[in-house]
């Protein structure tokens, strides 16, 4: 069903033909930015589309060109691209000063919203990004119980710092990624998610010596590898058996898959929680929240931090005015909106439409996910999945045995037929999309995959 990509073929002539202005400005960043790109999340063969706009489900390239956008902006964007409450609230926030270098009443605000809708945020510190708050949890979490080492689960993701990017997308041994000290990854028991046996022997061997317990609640990177619940609840026992801190990373899921997040869906109390993307409204910033005990331990006065040393936490654009102004706006219209729920029910729905499309046109696709998300597995005819899928049972290696240079060429065949997705072909649905913008989806998943089989890329019936 799948042929190697030639050369030169018909989708990338097309891609290159309509998108001139995006080429000439790859080709100036590469002179100044390495790469050409700003975060390894945008690489993409010869070159991405460059933005100039974006409103609602749509947003528009530097050559004119519409799209119907799930890529989602990497998840913040819950309520589509600019909506409007929460760019009049970064407007009149701009307007008031960008950067005080002194306490706000809007950090009070966000704050106390975040405590009332997560139940286990006792205490909520600000930080300036996703990466900064897994970091940020796991100082915390070593301070807290004097131990050094931290559980984590292969391919999860938990931003760029040096304590979490081996064993993100490569290094699953446990070795060191470029640039970070053989120490540090030393200092992490990477284990394969799902495998209850390789947790227990985890805690077993070096239970006294573990600060923490990290993951994604949904799965990595919100369920591309999907993760039985159940699981959630053996690493939060695991965490309770040798007094460690659980933590839970809900970057990603916090405030779009639930107002309390995995947690209130799934019944799990992690001890600290971190945050960002819908926090901030689609602005920079994130979040540390969770036991009021370990909180304290940013605390000034050594009585609330029960005699321990005080943790350091600094940050230039730590609970900016302007993030701060839209995550208000933000939780508020999700609040006052059945947003989560309706963000959910058209991931269903999509998910549903697309696989419905692809046995139609007997498509070698599977499209898979849950809550807003849909994710696409190439399946082969002499190594397919059960029927109805069960995607807790398909080994690890299925689903990140994804041909790239496949997917490349889909989605570039998607952006030719006025759609963008993520890199992996993966998308986010956000609760001002439609079933008719999932019908355009699933239209032009159709024709991008014509365009396959015209190029001799999928090859077999159509």
């Amino acid at each position: 069903m799948i042929a190697s990509i030639p050369a030169e073929d018909a989708i990338l002539s097309h891609y290159l033909a309509r998108t001139p202005r995006s080429k000439a400005l790859a080709a100036e960043a590469s002179k100044t930015i390495p790469g050409g790109i700003v975060t390894d999340t945008r690489a993409f063969e010869p070159y991405g589309i460059y933005v100039d706009k974006a409103a609602g489900t749509r947003k528009w390239d530097v050559d004119g060109h519409e799209y119907l956008d799930f890529f989602g902006g990497h998840g913040a964007n819950m309520l589509g691209h600019a909506p409007h409450a929460v760019v009049d609230a970064v407007r009149s926030a701009v307007g008031r000063g960008v950067q005080f270098a002194a306490n706000g009443p809007l950090e009070v605000e966000l704050s106390k919203t975040v405590a009332r809708l997560m139940p286990s945020a006792e205490r909520v510190r600000f930080t300036g990004s996703g990466t900064e708050a897994t970091l940020l949890a796991i100082r915390l979490a070593r301070a807290y119980t004097g131990r050094t080492k931290l559980v984590r689960f292969a391919s999860h993701y938990h931003g760029w710092h040096d304590h979490a990017i081996s064993g993100y997308i490569a290094e699953f041994d446990g070795t060191a990624a470029a640039g970070i000290l053989p120490g540090i990854a030393e200092q992490t028991l990477l284990l394969p998610a799902g495998d209850i046996a390789a947790l227990n022997r985890a805690v077993e061997t070096h239970g006294n010596q573990i600060a923490a317990f990290l993951v994604e609640p949904v799965g990595a990177h919100f369920g591309v590898v999907p993760l039985d619940p159940q699981f959630l609840h053996e690493v939060e026992n695991a965490a309770r058996a040798v007094e460690a801190v659980f933590v839970l990373d809900e970057v990603l899921s916090g405030f779009r898959v639930a107002l309390g997040g995995a947690q209130s869906i799934y019944n799990l109390t992690p001890d600290l929680t971190t945050l960002a993307k819908v926090l901030c409204g689609g602005m920079p910033g994130g979040a540390v929240v969770g036991r009021a005990d370990i909180m304290d331990l940013l605390d000034f006065d050594v009585k609330r931090r029960g005699g321990r040393p005080k943790v350091s936490h600094q940050g230039t654009f730590t609970g900016n005015p302007v993030s701060m102004a839209a995550g208000i706006a933000m939780l508020r219209e999700i609040e006052a909106s059945d947003a989560c729920a309706r963000t959910n029910a058209l991931g269903r729905t999509a998910r549903a439409k697309l696989n419905i499309a692809a046995k139609a046109d007997r498509l070698p696709f599977l499209w898979y996910g849950d809550f807003s998300a849909f994710h696409l597995m190439i399946t082969r005819h002499e190594d397919s999945v059960a029927e109805p899928f069960d995607p807790y049972v398909v080994e690890r290696e299925r689903y990140l045995a994804r041909p790239q240079p496949i997917l490349n060429r889909l989605r570039m065949a998607l952006n030719v037929n006025g759609v963008d997705v993520n890199t992996k072909c993966s998308g986010l649905l956000s609760a001002v999309h439609t079933e008719a913008d999932i019908d355009a989806l699933t239209m032009a998943v159709a024709r991008a995959a014509s365009m396959l089989h015209r190029a001799g890329i999928l090859v077999g019936p159509q």
